[in-house]
């Protein structure tokens, strides 16, 4: 059975943890050359590399801190030599935008370099990944951008997390309107609570836990496979006519 994604390539920003590994477990499952993204932990990242290879998978990690966009050229350049090293070119069919970092704390708690650092992670980053991109996107190539359903239902403990992710949004669609000539789709994914270790303390608190799966249709956390499925969608030829779309995958939290 030929794998949906044979034959395509992908880069994953933040793929060494969460939603981001799940992400890149799964497209590289499904056939595609997987290059993911690390900060802070190579060794993450090479264990994500390392399951995805037992597996029969291709990937390969590359180091990025997206804080600082000027050195988003320098990281498409190492991609460009790894790609065409494996591939003979350095064609991009897939983007999915989902490094972050953590943005617990309220307004009061807020310092212009915490607002600076949430905002060029969750926000900047994405939109100069994005330009650095163009050129080396294939036609009809994927761009999926990882949001979050607090875009649109902001909580006062992460005012700046939100702001971002509601930027992302409004790319989307404006990427969907620039791009569209060229076959390329750009979508988001908005999840809900989903089990990562960036909200692991939220977690440990019982009666947390039973609230937010008491507002949650579904009746339960979100998985990281939950979200990874619906990029896996976008990014494969089933999700061809879907662009400028955010689509919450949260099980229906707070409906």
């Amino acid at each position: 059975m030929t794998k949906q994604l044979s034959g395509k390539t992908a880069l994953v920003t933040g793929g060494s943890r969460g939603i981001g590994r799940a992400i890149a477990e799964r497209l590289a499952k499904d056939g595609a050359t997987v290059a993911l993204t690390y900060n802070a932990s190579k060794s993450a990242a090479d264990e994500v590399i390392a399951g995805i290879l037992k597996s029969g998978g291709n990937a390969f990690a590359l180091h990025a801190d997206l804080v600082d966009a000027s050195r988003i050229p320098d990281l498409f350049d190492k991609l460009d030599i790894e790609l065409t090293r494996r591939n003979g070119a350095n064609a991009l069919d897939i983007l999915v935008n989902n490094a972050g970092n953590a943005g617990w704390g309220g307004i009061s708690d807020a310092t212009p370099d915490s607002w600076d650092t949430m905002i060029a992670v969750h926000a900047r980053a994405p939109f100069f990944m994005v330009q650095s991109a163009l050129p080396r996107l294939s036609e009809g190539a994927r761009i999926i951008n990882i949001s979050s359903g607090l875009a649109t239902r902001p909580l006062p403990m992460v005012p700046i997390y939100s702001m971002a992710k509601a930027a992302i949004n409004n790319l989307t669609h404006a990427l969907a309107m620039e791009l569209g000539p060229r076959g390329i789709t750009v979508n988001a994914v908005a999840p809900g609570w989903t089990r990562t270790d960036m909200n692991a303390a939220v977690r440990e608190n019982a009666d947390m836990v039973k609230a937010i799966e008491g507002d949650t249709a579904l009746g339960r956390f979100g998985e990281t496979s939950d979200i990874s499925a619906v990029v896996a969608f976008l990014a494969s030829d089933e999700g061809r006519w879907v662009t400028a779309q955010v689509i919450e995958a949260s099980g229906g939290y707070k409906l």
